[in-house]
């Protein structure tokens, strides 16, 4: 009997020996598994691209244009929020390669690039009561233009009554370093696209009408939109 129960004791301890080293096997490969999805998933996190582009890129884009009839000044990135910087994005759509679609209520504008892709611009676009929809066409573009305010907004206006004659072109024009001037019919619409030197704007409604890119932004646009451009105005 002595034998037998010192066998039964040895054979209890192998089996807790080998229980423990499975144990101890599987709970090895358990933790080699979770560190390996860990550092798979901090690897795909380290690959990942932030949405659009840095500050520091930003500001190389939307640095200082010296050469300009008005040299036109870096523009204070600060105060863009990062997803209205210049990008390409994936854009279906079936309006040609070239046409302008302009998404007042994302503060959007996009030029088709026929390729399933499109260049989007940060906007500013009209306030409440100003916003407008339809499709227009590039009647005619303009450097530096003069802008003289329309006879409704001096009335609600009364203080920009004195460029009723013509402000000239220059960093403190309104339409500012680069305009496209929408028709339809033939007819001015007197709304535009045009250069906004204010970036605090990009992202919100504040115009009576007219949609407002970032001047390095609108000479981009101004440099690839020939006139009789296709320009569609989606609902807000």
């Amino acid at each position: 009997m002595m034998m037998d129960r010192r066998s039964a004791d040895v054979s209890k301890t192998d089996a807790t020996a080998r229980l423990g080293r499975r144990a101890g096997l599987l709970s090895r490969r358990s933790f080699l598994a979770g560190s390996a999805v860990s550092l798979g998933a901090l690897g795909l996190a380290g690959c990942a691209a932030p949405e659009g582009m840095s500050l520091a890129e930003a500001a190389k884009v939307y640095g200082p244009l010296p050469d300009e009839k008005f040299p036109i000044p870096a523009v204070d990135v600060s105060k863009v929020k990062p997803k209205y910087f210049r990008k390409t994005v994936r854009y279906e759509t079936d309006e040609a390669p070239g046409t302008i679609i302009v998404d007042p209520s994302n503060y959007y504008v996009y030029r088709v690039e026929g390729d399933g892709t499109a260049t989007r611009y940060g906007a500013n676009v009209g306030r409440a009561g100003f916003l407008w929809n339809g499709d227009a066409y590039v009647g005619r573009k303009s450097e530096w233009a003069t802008w003289t305010p329309p006879r409704e907004m001096i009335k609600r206006q009364p203080e920009v009554a004195k460029y009723a004659g013509g402000m000239p072109g220059g960093l403190d024009n309104p339409l500012g370093a680069r305009t496209l001037h929408l028709y339809q019919n033939g007819t001015y619409t007197l709304y535009t696209i045009y250069a906004s030197s204010a970036p605090e704007s990009i992202g919100s409604g504040v115009t009576s009408g007219c949609v407002g890119l970032l001047s390095q932004d609108m000479i981009d646009l101004y440099d690839r939109t020939p006139v009789k451009t296709k320009v569609v105005v989606l609902p807000a």
